[in-house]
């Protein structure tokens, strides 16, 4: 009797190829993933532990409470926007609403801190609301409709103050004044509100079925729609919850300030987009992280700092290595992407 030897190659190991392939497979799957989710706090550790040692200054307890305070109010909004761009959309809206958050603030604070408060959230997650409609039943392009709400709310900020010549104060020594001035174990008021806003977005995202919604949506709408996901309702959620949260870093930093100051939210919605894809959050939605977004912010913000402590260089140059390492991550992210598909 002939024994016939097996067509398949045989390993080293004494394993077949088609046994190793899924192993390999799965280990370069787990290796992406890894780089994607926490390859932004690599390059933050690297670049925080060079700084330390080239500037004297970096690593100082003032510059350092300063950075995560200055920080704070960016996180706050890329925190919204993470919800968003993981359902597939975008916001534009948020620096207008930003900056009306911090006027309304400031405004309603003559009336008492609850006023100033709720006035902020209430309008911007009102404005939230309605972008969450139109894209979400009227199936208008996120770009489009956020983008209307960004000049629909700057030129509501500015017809409240009078094209941007009267500035709204917060009076010292008031509730709201300390929220955004005082300090808890050495930190800043806003970084604990931010941590404790981020703990429970990570906890939404991850433990609810409104996070699983989130990440159906973005994923594969019509697969989440057949599964019974409410596809509308989860839209206009996100963009609701990004208003609200726009709203209250706004208030905030007018508390931290003082003042609501117009001229601020320039350009904070492609901060905010690129902290979140820095982050490891997919632009074409169904994958991100909640920490990763603050990582992301947190990466900008270091960048910034080096850059002033570098003193020869303007601030323009933080725009330009944002926008270096913006393109990195999108490249990156496509290669994943693509390795992925093809295992």
């Amino acid at each position: 009797m002939t024994v016939t030897e097996p067509d398949t190659p045989v390993t080293t190991a004494g394993k077949t190829a088609e046994d190793t392939a899924p192993v390999g497979s799965a280990r370069t799957e787990r290796i992406s993933a890894l780089v994607q989710q926490h390859g932004a706090l690599a390059v933050l550790l690297i670049v925080s532990v060079v700084a330390s040692f080239t500037f004297d200054s970096f690593a100082t307890g003032d510059n350092v409470t300063n950075m995560a305070t200055s920080s704070a109010f960016l996180a706050i909004v890329a925190l919204g926007m993470t919800f968003v761009i993981i359902t597939g959309g975008i916001d534009l809206s948020v620096g207008s609403l930003f900056a009306l958050g911090g006027v309304l603030a400031a405004w309603g604070s003559r009336h008492g801190t609850l006023v100033a408060l709720l006035l902020p959230l209430v309008v911007c997650g009102a404005i939230g609301v309605v972008n969450g409609l139109l894209v979400a039943r009227s199936r208008l392009a996120p770009f489009i409709v956020t983008l209307a709400a960004m000049l629909g709310a700057r030129g509501l900020m500015l017809a409240l103050t009078d094209e941007g010549a009267e500035t709204y104060l917060v009076a010292k020594g008031s509730l709201l004044a300390e929220l955004g001035q005082g300090t808890t174990l050495g930190l800043g008021n806003p970084v604990w509100i931010t941590l404790a806003l981020f703990v429970a977005g990570a906890v939404v995202l991850r433990r609810t079925r409104f996070g699983q919604h989130v990440y159906a949506v973005g994923g594969n709408e019509d697969a989440a729609a057949l599964m019974g996901a409410p596809v509308a309702r989860t839209k206009i959620l996100v963009y609701t919850l990004s208003g609200v949260l726009a709203g209250l870093a706004g208030a905030l930093n007018a508390a931290w300030l003082a003042s609501g100051v117009t001229i601020l939210g320039n350009g904070m919605e492609l901060e905010a987009i690129s902290a979140v894809v820095i982050g490891g959050t997919l632009l074409t939605g169904g994958l991100g992280y909640v920490s990763g977004s603050l990582v992301g912010v947190l990466l900008l913000k270091v960048i910034q700092n080096v850059i002033n402590q570098i003193g020869s260089l303007d601030s323009s140059y933080q725009q330009v290595v944002s926008g270096a390492f913006l393109a990195l991550v999108v490249i990156a992210q496509t290669w994943l992407g693509r390795r992925r598909q093809l295992m």
